[in-house]
């Protein structure tokens, strides 16, 4: 009885249920006003019909087109008004509002430097193209001369965190989806407390609902009462609307302009394997140094200042590309960190991942904790394994949410049928997201192949071209082969309640 009223006075259960609270009352709003006349009926059927028809003739997905068409002919009187509320998937104003001059002010600072393309279109000319896509739809520049030292674990990345964070003398920024208290964010809080101490400034950014059963709601105030800045992003509020949908998927940590931290890494005792919560934790993570650092800082700063009461935000002027620590040699190679929100209709964390498949002449693998994908994905995936590449997908053997784990395995038929390799990691769960590519290109970074990451989250990555990082991101996947189980055509086959089962999670896997 103890949990159970425990578990009633959380906030999460509070908040959902005064939300669903509003929906009940909306949708018995909305049956007795329709009761009370033939005419009002029809006319909110004939609105289901042109919603249907709007519908089909956007250019938004086929997977999400055919779910709405799905619950409007389920629900023919409340479908199109239900679409006309949330269907679009955009933020609502207020985001909009507050990110956009932010991302226009930080592409006054980013500045694409033409001639790594150029001289990438002599040797290159796929990658170029790449690059070129990048640096224009999401607002970010490649760099030469920047160092990506990778961490197969997270309690390697972790280590060097913690000695990273222990050199700060100007400035500590951290945005991240999940924080727990515990032994990884103790110890960095512990670090953060003595540098405020020291004069250091620190801020530290967190999503509401990454962290809602892992913080006190007031936890932002116990930072601040340290003198650690902080800003809980898009709060989990009793009021009904799709703007809970998109979340600060980030993961980003700058230090002083001298390195940068992102990869698949949360600040949770599980993600360094000190607690135990689905089998072994395999993640990654990666430290940026050179002048790659610099679009790190710019990506924190249009958050930040976006979200940040007037007088803590952060001025843009104060940060340059010459501040930024310069490594002692030159480093081969190009680093192009960038970002992906739902702002806009481009979506460059999916197209990232097809451009990558698209150009594969040999090879290319992936981690991924979620395989929940759209048929571009899922023909590009199979159209590379037909013309010979090997493709290869690592997902958790150990999954931790069955619901999404069991869409994740209904995309196996028709992939595996098709040529993709698919292998379960035996030990436990894989969260790392990555792709490498015939011993040249590699991604790493936040984004899922699954529709929250691709189409609603906030994230960031790190387009790796002819980087020594690239060759280790390789090995690590092949050492984890090692640990997996290959999926085959027989271990496909289930049965005709089963199969059902994934078929209807599978249609409303857009709005999971």
């Amino acid at each position: 009885m103890r949990k159970f009223l425990k578990f009633l006075s959380q906030r999460i259960v509070i908040v959902t249920f005064l939300i669903f609270l509003q929906v009940l009352w909306f949708v018995g709003l909305f049956l007795k006003f329709t009761s009370y006349s033939q005419y009002i009926t029809a006319a909110f059927k004939i609105l289901s019909i042109l919603v249907v028809i709007y519908i089909m003739n956007r250019s938004d997905n086929p997977s999400v087109k055919l779910v709405w068409v799905i619950v409007i002919l389920l629900f023919p009187l409340f479908g199109g008004l239900l679409y006309l509320t949330i269907g679009g998937k955009q933020p609502i104003s207020y985001l909009r509002k507050k990110l956009e001059p932010m991302i226009e002010e930080s592409e006054r600072h980013l500045k694409i430097d033409p001639q790594i393309e150029e001289e990438l279109k002599l040797t290159d000319g796929s990658t170029a193209s790449q690059i070129y896509y990048l640096e224009h739809q999401s607002g970010f520049p490649a760099y030469k001369d920047s160092k990506v030292d990778y961490y197969p674990s997270g309690e390697e990345c972790f280590r060097i965190m913690v000695g990273e964070l222990k050199k700060a003398q100007k400035y500590i920024y951290l945005e991240y989806f999940i924080i727990e208290e515990g032994i990884m964010w103790n110890t960095i809080l512990d670090i953060l407390e003595e540098k405020v101490k020291a004069g250091v400034d620190v801020r530290v950014m967190y999503d509401d609902v990454g962290c809602i059963f892992n913080l006190p709601s007031h936890y932002a105030d116990s930072l601040r009462k340290k003198g650690i800045k902080c800003v809980v992003f898009n709060r989990y509020i009793p009021v009904f609307s799709t703007v809970f949908n998109n979340r600060d998927h980030r993961k980003i940590l700058v230090i002083d302009g001298n390195a940068a931290f992102t990869g698949g890494i949360n600040f949770a005792d599980e993600y360094i394997n000190e607690k135990q919560r689905f089998g072994y934790w395999k993640d990654n993570g990666v430290r940026i140094t050179g002048k790659a650092v610099y679009s790190m800082i710019q990506m924190f700063l249009q958050m930040w200042n976006a979200f940040a009461p007037e007088k803590e935000k952060l001025d843009y002027e104060k940060f340059s590309l010459e501040e930024v620590a310069l490594l002692p040699e030159k480093e081969r190679g190009i680093v192009l960190p960038y970002s992906d929100h739902p702002l806009d209709s481009e979506f460059v964390g999916e197209s990232v991942y097809i451009n990558l498949i698209n150009s594969a002449q040999k090879y290319i693998y992936f981690f991924t904790p979620y395989l929940i994908i759209d048929n571009e994905v899922v023909t590009a995936l199979i159209l590379a394994a037909k013309r010979g590449v090997d493709v290869r997908i690592i997902t958790p053997g150990i999954p931790d949410k069955k619901m999404i784990f069991l869409v994740t395995q209904s995309y196996y038929p028709q992939l595996v049928e098709g040529g993709v390799k698919i292998f379960q990691y035996r030990p436990g769960f894989v969260h790392a997201k990555c792709a490498v590519c015939d011993d040249k290109i590699a991604t790493v970074g936040t984004i899922n192949l699954d529709y929250r990451s691709l189409y609603l989250h906030f994230e960031n990555g790190l387009f790796l071209y002819d980087c020594d990082t690239v060759m280790a991101i390789k090995q690590d996947i092949l050492d984890t082969l090692e640990d997996c189980n290959h999926i085959t055509e027989k271990m496909c086959k289930k049965n005709m309640f089963f199969l059902l089962l994934q078929g209807i999670l599978r249609i409303f896997a857009p709005l999971l």
